[in-house]
């Protein structure tokens, strides 16, 4: 059961000199602790909600499952939920996962993997992904606008990132909001994960930050065909996209995109 993942405090608000105290509404920030199999994997820094897809979808971006399929994904398993405020989610694969090696530090918002993962070693894993047909790019243009009237919590606290999974038509198929953008990618690959819907051969994902590495990566493990961000990708993140045969658009606002990777795109005739 997850909390609210938006807290209303009282603020002092500044209009034109004028201060006036009046309720303003936060996003949520906790402590998750996830586990695979009972081993520490990584504690994040996320807004409660969707915890078990959040979980499942770090242990498969970060290509901790090596295949294994997932069992369950339960809140604690040494105890009581209430008494962790569920705060610790554990996924099981019945201990076909490899051991997992944690993470040394606590995971912010704001960062993945925090550059511990290079092209080099993504290529080891993961294989180009196959040509799939193109999405067209009015469609790829207005996918933002569709999937801002599913930002509840951001339109609530202006704080939230947004990730979703869009169909080459354009339609929004899952939308997920957090404090953190890689927690949101993370709750759209463990729902699609979660439903059996991976690869997602032929879909899109949608970021409402910038396209960094560490996005590109994630969307490489699930197999997406397309990325599209509001802001500007990294130069990682457009070599990475490159490697991978994932389209990459940031920039995405007002019906505009900048288009990265591939290198080149057809022009009309």
């Amino acid at each position: 059961m997850a909390r609210g993942r938006t807290e209303t405090v009282l603020v002092t608000r500044v209009d034109e000199g004028v201060a006036r105290r009046t309720p303003d509404e936060l996003v949520v920030e906790e402590p998750l602790e996830i586990r695979l199999d009972d081993h520490l994997v990584a504690t994040t820094m996320r807004t409660p909600g969707h915890d078990f897809e959040l979980a499942a979808g770090v242990c498969f971006t970060d290509g901790l499952l090596a295949g294994a399929p997932v069992e369950t994904v339960r809140y604690c398993s040494t105890g009581s939920a209430t008494d962790t405020a569920y705060n610790v989610v554990t996924v099981e694969t019945g201990g076909r996962a490899p051991e997992p090696a944690p993470r040394v530090a606590t995971t912010t918002s704001s960062c993945g993997l925090c550059g511990s993962t290079t092209l080099a070693d993504l290529a080891t894993r993961l294989e180009p992904l196959p040509a799939s047909r193109p999405i067209p790019l009015d469609v790829l243009a207005a996918v933002p606008d569709a999937v801002a009237e599913a930002q509840g919590v951001f339109a609530a606290t202006g704080g939230a990132h947004a990730a979703a999974a869009f169909a080459p038509d354009g339609a929004v198929e899952l939308v997920r909001e957090d404090i953190g953008r890689h927690n949101a990618v993370d709750k759209v690959v463990g729902r699609l994960l979660l439903d059996g819907r991976l690869p997602a051969t032929g879909l899109g994902l949608f970021v409402s930050g910038r396209a960094s590495f560490e996005i590109v990566q994630k969307a490489w493990a699930a197999g997406f065909a397309a990325v599209v961000a509001v802001s500007a990708p990294a130069a990682l993140a457009v070599a990475t996209a490159r490697a991978a045969g994932i389209f990459l658009a940031g920039f995405a606002r007002g019906g505009r995109l900048n288009v990265y990777a591939p290198e080149r795109i057809p022009s009309r005739p």
